[in-house]
């Protein structure tokens, strides 16, 4: 009996490894044999695919590009309609714009043949908030590909609501985003939070402020700089934890607003549930999201959060509840959301703890049990 064959395809090429292995074992489990198209010199989550050693996943390297209009995109089209051709797979899932798009746009020929396709969007960049150019540019791309698409999921609940209501895939389902392991990390691993404070700069009667992203545009830390620029900030840290390509801007930011003893770049970090500990409130300005892991695991942790007024946020975080929400390009709002949680420890508490219990709903044995039920009814 031939094993089916199913095809994962993505833009960078530690995504799997990164929030989809649960999916890949589970598959595993069921007798299928688990391709990967990716561009694995492409890294957003500074693993480089190594998770992908002795997986069992049989890799394709194709040159994805961010943008849209590179010219290794439509090299990339054509290595994947060759992939279709020799493998003959049974399902393709696909993540990420690019992706997502030229994966289902090579294989559209072969669902007469009996592919199913699966996409898994991430966050629509097209949303409430979004500009225009995104909506022009994004909104019809979607829209066409969707009637190329037989089981269109979605992470929060304004893109199940769009994407229900206008797409044409033959299928809607919203999944709690990629999920998190909750009761892992609801458990305390520092032993000594005073001296690991001190490591990262940060003193013990310190109120300690932490955001979790790439450092680009869209996660917009600088709001959250020109909030501090403002503010009393003698006894206030501000981490950030991440790459990006905009690192050198935001330093030369940081030195110019005079916050060189107030905020510091810690880079990528391994031990991220320590340095959550290690916080008092989690800062996350985004201009746009899916739904963030990010969030989801400062939640875990207890943290109380200020946050944008933002989609997948708002599924999140309940305002006055679990933090307090901003407008993300309001650097005003920031800061008073900061100064007043800095002023009352026992908010901070009582958000934390309702956000703890909070993320439960959004585990990843939630995330497992849908997906499960999608795999099984695509493949029967």
């Amino acid at each position: 009996m031939n094993r089916k064959k199913v095809l994962l395809v993505t833009h960078v090429g530690d995504f799997i490894p990164q929030f989809e292995m649960d999916n890949v074992k589970f598959l595993q489990q069921q007798g299928c044999e688990i391709h990967y198209a990716a561009n694995f010199h492409l890294s957003s989550y500074g693993r480089k695919g190594e998770l992908l050693k002795n997986s069992g996943i049989i890799c394709h390297q194709i040159p994805f590009q961010r943008s849209p209009f590179r010219k290794e995109n439509l090299q990339a089209y054509k290595m994947l309609k060759k992939i279709f051709e020799d493998e003959k797979f049974a399902m393709v899932h696909c993540h990420t714009p690019i992706g997502g798009a030229l994966a289902r746009l090579a294989g559209r020929k072969f669902r007469k043949e009996g592919l199913k396709v699966v996409y898994t969007a991430h966050g629509f960049h097209f949303c409430s908030g979004a500009p225009r150019l995104n909506w022009l540019l994004y909104y019809p791309a979607e829209y066409l590909l969707s009637w190329l698409t037989d089981v269109q999921i979605t992470i929060n609940q304004e893109d199940y609501d769009r994407a229900a209501r206008f797409f044409h895939a033959g299928k809607v389902v919203r999944i709690p985003g990629v999920g998190i392991d909750s009761r892992q990390l609801e458990k305390r691993i520092l032993e000594d939070r005073k001296r690991f404070r001190a490591s990262l700069g940060v003193g013990e009667q310190d109120f300690c402020l932490l955001s979790v992203g790439e450092l680009d545009a869209n996660k917009n830390h600088e709001t959250v700089l020109r909030a501090l620029q403002e503010m009393d900030r003698r006894q206030i840290r501000y981490l950030i934890c991440g790459k990006g390509e905009l690192e050198q801007e935001l330093q030369m930011k940081i030195l110019e607003y005079g916050l060189e003893d107030t905020v510091k770049l810690l880079g990528y970090r391994n031990d991220a549930p320590a340095v959550y500990e290690a916080a008092d409130v989690f800062v996350f300005p985004s201009h746009r999201e899916g739904l963030s892991v990010a969030l989801m695991e400062a939640m875990a942790k207890g943290l109380p959060a200020v946050a944008s007024r933002i989609r997948g946020n708002v599924d999140l975080i309940v305002d006055e509840k679990g933090g307090l929400l901003a407008n993300s390009h309001s650097a005003p709002e920031f800061a008073r959301a900061i100064l007043r949680l800095q002023k009352d420890p026992g908010l901070c508490k009582r958000m934390g703890e309702y956000n703890r219990k909070r993320v439960r709903l959004f585990d990843r044995a939630k995330v497992r049990s849908v997906m499960e039920k999608v795999y099984q009814e695509v493949l029967r």
